[in-house]
């Protein structure tokens, strides 16, 4: 294979994942980041590795907000701070179930263990 046959291959491979995250309803910033990423509210972001440390900031309010990643219980955590909800090997949904805050999408460049860059 040529680069250049790579380079197509790898932004085919990229492509169809970056729709999929930029097609869902965001309200927030989109925030790039390597090896670990911060999030907000309503954000759509991308991490350039797998794993990716992924940091969100609890919206504002009084005791503690259940987070799930893609459906998955990640833990309760408390309103205002910014929490660590681990590292993450794959693109996910975070959402706070029960509330009215927007959901947060993390797309994983690279899932399945590889943390090649982009072509």
């Amino acid at each position: 294979m040529t680069i250049s046959s790579l380079h197509r291959l790898g932004l085919a491979a990229w492509l169809p994942g970056l729709a999929l995250v930029t097609s869902c309803a965001s309200t927030g910033g989109f925030p790039t980041g390597w090896g670990e990423i911060t999030l907000a509210p309503g954000d759509t972001g991308t991490c350039l590795s797998t794993p990716c440390r992924v940091y969100f900031q609890m919206p504002p309010g009084e005791g503690k907000y259940l987070v799930t990643a893609n459906e998955v219980k990640v833990g309760d955590f408390p309103a205002g701070q910014t929490v660590m909800l681990g590292g993450f090997f794959e693109t996910n949904a975070i959402k706070l179930p029960g509330t009215q805050v927007p959901p947060t999408y993390v797309y994983i460049y690279g899932q399945g263990g590889s943390s090649a860059g982009i072509p």
